[in-house]
């Protein structure tokens, strides 16, 4: 098979719908393009929001945007737990919904520095192996802990035992795990920014260029970081 091309190079925003998996996207962009495609970072099948799809010689350049802090906005229900901590797992806990002032006790302790287990329906490997795809088939494991940060939980909306959130974290945390914590699963999640590029920037058809892409996020051209 020849090698895929190096152009066009840049960055894609992209929006992604619910259902298709980010690989999907990812794989469309690069069937679109004929050239080399990568990601920084993925959403679930079940979320929607903004997809950074690197083309071209710029997939080299992925290091400098997977870390960037992201934004989302998520309804979380918190009347049910489920074992994956989204609406695709099964019911393992039911609650009376929280007042508001629980609610807000319980968003304390998960603003700043926290550490939290990875759902069980994850791609992190356990043993070698995917621990999705250990769950799948059943196979109960002590998930690893994870440190990140949140730099904003605040409430948008709450009714009928959901809370609609607005996060600010660091890359690598799981809203997931953040709503088993609150005591719930999310229903909806929606991925709004990406460090300084937001979803209502999204077009499939315009192409970020490298050089763009760099100085939005401080990085001068040679890899640089901008006053």
């Amino acid at each position: 098979m020849p090698p895929r091309a190096l152009s066009p190079s840049g960055l894609f925003l992209i929006d992604k719908p619910e259902g298709p998996s980010s690989f999907a996207v990812v794989a469309d962009v690069r069937r679109r393009t004929g050239a080399r495609t990568g990601h920084a970072g993925t959403l679930d099948p079940f979320a929607t929001g903004l997809l950074l799809v690197l083309s071209g010689s710029a997939t080299k350049l992925a290091s400098y945007f997977v870390g960037l802090d992201k934004r989302y906005v998520t309804d979380i229900d918190l009347t049910a737990v489920t074992d994956t901590g989204d609406r695709e797992g099964s019911v393992v806990e039911r609650a009376d919904a929280p007042s508001e002032e629980e609610l807000e006790r319980r968003l304390g302790p998960l603003r700043g520095e926290i550490e939290l287990p990875i759902p069980a329906a994850s791609a992190v490997k356990i043993g070698g192996e995917r621990a999705y795809r250990l769950h799948r088939r059943g196979v109960e494991v002590d998930m690893p802990l994870r440190r990140s940060r949140v730099d904003a939980l605040e409430v948008i909306s709450y009714g009928d035992g959901v809370a609609r959130l607005d996060l600010l974290v660091s890359s690598g945390t799981y809203v997931r795990a953040i709503a088993a914590a609150l005591g719930g699963h999310c229903k909806t999640l929606r991925r709004t920014e990406v460090g300084p590029f937001r979803v209502d920037e999204a077009d499939p058809e315009r192409l970020v260029t490298p050089d763009e892409a760099l100085a939005r996020i401080g990085v001068r051209e040679g890899g640089g970081v901008g006053a």
